[in-house]
């Protein structure tokens, strides 16, 4: 049965659901704002009969990972923007290695060291394949306490189902607070999958796992390449999600994801009290966007507002979602600031009017 609701931070919720999910390996390194993280699982692996080690650095750390997943575990790592940025190379050699962990992102201000404010600058760093080669990295985009803890499992189910590095993307505000939460019941690792392919050393002459990324010749680059892009055809096609709120006879729908999405619906619900109908259009899955859905969305709603902690990055998958179908109107907000429900609210009663007195009009 599921546990009592619980009150923690962000990202204590987190350290919790990865445990119970079944993680027993934790390689990191400190940075603000997810700090807690990392405290909270170096007092929590050891009484599960884990292991947490606080590497040299964000490089160390991501190929401790990337061992203990060739050797089969459940490994996770966690950071914030510029500490993710150190991690791109492994998080690459793993993609290309087919090797599954979870990665946390609590995203702060940037670029550069920036401050630790929280932001959502590094949606292209995370949907793009922030590092080297032909790559990508299932993204999931919590909203909040409870999808902390649901998705952290998800994560770590969908590396395990495709061999693959997923990142949990949240923010240093979705760190820092505290909400109520439930957990599941813990995961019994003897239910976990049987992962074939792993390292598990060399008994007499039975043969053995060998994991490398040197495969320059004769077109084995090639070919596993191709072989991983059927991969990230099937994720796209099976792995997308995301959420609807009063779309129903709405004249506007709002794309927003993370914190900005919780500041976007208490504006939605400010405004219905107006008369005005907006909808909201969540991502969950920020890789793989939900482009089709927000496309069907768009041929029935002539407007479309996005709403980003940052100076426009999703806002682009939107207007390949949507293209010419609708009007793209783009309030973004960088640095860290948090905007109050009552200036997203002036956004939207702007994108209303199509005066252009807060945020723009994208031109497709």
């Amino acid at each position: 049965m599921p546990s009592e609701k619980m009150l923690m931070n962000g990202s204590q919720t987190v350290g919790e659901a990865a445990v119970r999910a079944g993680c027993r390996y934790y390689f990191g390194y400190p940075i603000t704002p997810q700090n807690e993280l990392p405290e909270y699982l170096s007092a929590r692996m050891p009484e599960v009969g884990g292991t947490f080690i606080q590497g040299e650095s964000e490089v160390a750390s991501i190929n401790m990972v990337l061992g203990a997943s060739v050797a089969g575990a459940r490994t996770m790592t966690s950071s914030s923007s510029p500490g993710i940025s150190l991690k791109q190379e492994g998080i690459s050699y793993m993609a290309g290695m087919e090797l599954p962990a979870v990665i946390v992102n609590m995203m702060r201000g940037g670029p550069g060291l920036g401050n630790i404010a929280p932001s959502a600058a590094d949606y292209f760093q995370a949907t793009r394949g922030g590092a080297h080669g032909d790559y990508r990295t299932p993204v999931l985009a919590p909203a909040g306490g409870q999808e902390l803890v649901d998705l952290t499992f998800e994560a770590f189910d969908l590396a395990d189902k495709y061999r693959n590095p997923v990142m949990l993307l949240g923010d240093g505000l979705m760190g820092q607070v505290m909400e109520p939460v439930v957990f599941p019941d813990f995961i019994d690792l003897k239910d976990l999958p049987e992962k074939d392919w792993a390292l598990r050393g060399c008994k007499g002459r039975e043969a053995r796992a060998i994991f490398s990324m040197i495969l320059g010749q004769q077109g084995e680059l090639y070919r596993h390449n191709l072989d991983l892009q059927k991969k990230y055809d099937r994720i796209t096609a099976e792995e997308q999600r995301w959420e609807t709120k009063y779309a129903e006879d709405a004249e506007l729908i709002v794309v927003a994801y993370g914190t900005a999405a919780r500041i976007a619906e208490s504006a939605i619900e400010d405004l219905k009290a107006e008369g005005i109908n907006a909808g909201l259009f969540r991502p969950i899955s920020l890789w793989p966007f939900p482009l089709p859905a927000l496309r069907e969305l768009s041929k029935e709603i002539p407007k479309v507002a996005v709403f980003e902690l940052c100076l426009g990055q999703m806002v682009e998958d939107v207007i390949l979602s949507v293209g010419e179908r609708a009007e793209i109107y783009f309030h973004g907000v960088p640095g860290g600031l948090i905007p109050t429900p009552a200036e997203v609210a002036e956004f939207l009663r702007s994108t209303v009017k199509g005066d252009g007195k807060v945020g723009r009009r994208m031109e497709v």
